[in-house]
């Protein structure tokens, strides 16, 4: 039979504790460890699709710009240019044409308060944009006053300005003011 003797000046110590300890640390880094390197990995994964994304949408950009630089060529050309100018012209034709003159004298007609004559109208076109600039005879100052009020409140004349006030010459027919105004008119 064999005894058991512990000869050691110090008695036995065991590192169980510790070694528990550094095992459970060690499974919860490991854990830690995998989870943020999937995290890296997903990110990388989506990083990479947003790149592929982003160098396909440059790739149409730069298709794009070529495309229309060619054509900025392309219209550069005499011939094209020519065409451009006159298809503009015919285009400014064709608006003149279409102003309506009897809808713009109604709307005035409704604006219009007493004692105020127009004088001249001169319409001016730009696309959709329609700047017209009125020569207005008023009898007295207080008509005057009551046509930029009645303009201002109107919904088809906007941006009202004045640009001129005038006295009247031999043939005005009794004005007393001629006043000269700018604005837009809205077709409705």
């Amino acid at each position: 039979m064999r005894v058991r003797l512990n000869l050691a000046t110090k008695p036995l110590v065991t590192h169980r504790k510790f070694i528990a300890g550094s095992t459970l640390v060690g499974l919860v880094a490991t854990f830690a460890f995998l989870s943020l390197g999937w995290h890296v990995y997903v990110a990388r994964k989506a990083n990479a699709e947003v790149r592929a994304k982003t160098a396909n949408i440059v790739r149409q950009v730069d298709e794009l710009e070529q495309q229309r630089a060619a054509l900025k060529r392309f219209f550069a050309l005499d011939a094209n240019a020519k065409l451009h100018d006159r298809a503009d012209f015919i285009n400014s034709l064709i608006d003149a044409r279409s102003f309506n003159w009897t809808l713009m004298f109604m709307d005035l007609e409704r604006v219009l308060p007493g004692g105020v004559r127009v004088i001249s109208i001169e319409p001016k076109q730009e696309k959709a944009l329609i700047e017209v600039k009125l020569t207005i005879g008023a009898t007295s100052d207080d008509a005057k006053h009551k046509l930029i009020k009645a303009l201002e409140d109107s919904k088809t004349f906007t941006h009202i300005e004045l640009v001129s006030e005038l006295q009247p010459t031999s043939g005005t027919a009794g004005d007393h003011i001629v006043v000269v105004l700018t604005a837009e008119y809205l077709r409705t």
